[in-house]
């Protein structure tokens, strides 16, 4: 009998998926176990693999469409079977919903457009002398003054709807047309770009929230750096310094290493210290958490790190590995970045923005010398970290950054 497969559920904050791949065509045999499709969540590009046996019968989601979780996905049966009772019966469910008017079932076409002047007048479409042209289009056309009659139908049958009357520019002479005109591209966002936009804004705008920043003297540092990578096949960056130099003050201020959960009005202490570290990529931006990262050296770190950093730029970093993190670390140093600040990564209770390294006048033993200066910025939630607890927290991490050695013993 011919079993339905759904649009998976692979985070739980995920609604809808983008099949980026189909790794099997209709008349295929699939077998369990075997790689279906890759599905693009709001945070990963996640292979999805078949739970049965069968032939692909029926393939419900186009490579590159979006479909909300628990819609139909592929239809798996035995050759030749007729699945038409399943696909009524799945169109009759969704039919329960409201159906949107005419008018939005044109006007909400999701493919990208851009617009520019005219240079021609195009003829509206008419069907046995009528007009075809929607009841918003003509009153908007009213409004603007536009002789519907000169605006080019892209809707059903050539009838003219209300992007056709947003988008219309009269056609004028050619030599009346500037050299330069104005031009946009409406693209669709991706799974990924749409939760960064939602959880961070309701981020910025749910918790109280406040910003220390304080000032690092690294020259110490580049020289420990210089003598760890002369004595490790791992090269170590900055950026690796600052992940243990995080675990570590966490160890010592767990305070700092807190959730405001919000279900319960209550404090979560966690007992685990795992860093998340963030990582731009093509869509937007990721953060895979370094486990248990006051327990690992700084080589353990560097080479964890950069597996990361290869798997989210090609798009095979797991669930699990994006999940955990107690406290996260944005470097934008490599980029010039002097300092910046970070909106929180909930629920979590700090997040740690870093800047370069600059060469700076710097006062030593009362003489102005040029010194190596870092700067960094922690974003804390009020409601779990006071600013004395933050404040002492960065002192102790800028202790921890100021002397690696210090956090190898």
């Amino acid at each position: 009998m011919a079993e339905v497969v759904r649009m998976p559920k692979l985070s739980d904050t995920m609604e809808e998926g983008v099949v980026a791949e189909w790794h099997k065509k209709v008349g295929d045999v699939v077998e369990s176990g075997e790689l279906l499709a890759d599905i693009e969540t709001d945070k990963a590009t996640m292979e999805f693999e078949s739970f049965q046996d069968g032939v692909l019968l029926h393939i419900g989601v186009e490579k590159g469409k979006a479909a909300p979780v628990d819609s139909i996905l592929a239809i798996l049966g035995k050759k030749g079977e007729d699945i038409s009772a399943l696909l009524k019966d799945d169109a009759a469910s969704a039919t329960k919903t409201e159906a949107p008017t005419e008018d939005k079932k044109q006007e909400n076409t999701t493919a990208p457009t851009t617009s520019t002047p005219a240079q021609t007048a195009p003829v509206a479409s008419e069907s046995g002398g009528r007009l075809k042209a929607s009841p918003l289009a003509r009153k908007l056309a009213q409004d603007k003054g536009i002789d519907i009659r000169s605006v080019q139908g892209s809707g059903e049958g050539g009838r003219i709807v209300k992007r056709d009357i947003d988008n219309f520019s009269p056609s004028v002479a050619p030599a009346l047309v500037a050299s330069a005109t104005e031009s946009y591209t409406d693209t669709p966002a991706s799974q990924m770009r749409k939760t960064i936009a939602k959880s961070l804004t309701k981020n910025q705008f749910s918790a109280p929230h406040f910003y220390l920043t304080i000032s690092l003297d690294m020259d110490n540092t580049i020289q420990a750096r210089k003598s760890l990578n002369e004595a490790s096949e791992v090269k170590i960056s900055f950026n690796d310094i600052v992940i243990k130099a995080v675990a570590s003050a966490l160890r010592v201020h767990p305070n700092v290493n807190t959730s405001w959960i919000s279900e319960t009005n209550s404090v979560r202490m966690n007992h685990h210290v795992s860093v998340g570290v963030a990582m731009a990529v093509e869509d937007g931006l990721l953060v895979p958490v370094v486990k248990f990262a006051d327990q690992k050296s700084l080589s353990q770190i560097s080479s964890e790190v950069k597996e990361f950093s290869g798997k989210a730029q090609s798009k095979k970093i797991t669930l699990e590995e994006l999940q955990g993190n107690t406290f996260t670390v944005s470097n934008l140093g490599m980029f010039g970045i002097e300092q910046f600040t970070s909106i929180l990564n909930a629920p979590e209770s700090c997040i740690l923005a870093v800047g370069a390294i600059k060469e700076e006048p710097v006062v030593r033993n009362g003489q102005l010398t040029v010194g190596n200066v870092m700067k960094v910025t922690l974003t804390c939630d009020h409601r779990t970290v006071d600013g004395a607890s933050g404040a002492i927290f960065l002192q102790t991490f800028k202790k921890f950054v100021e002397n690696p050695v210090t956090m190898l013993v």
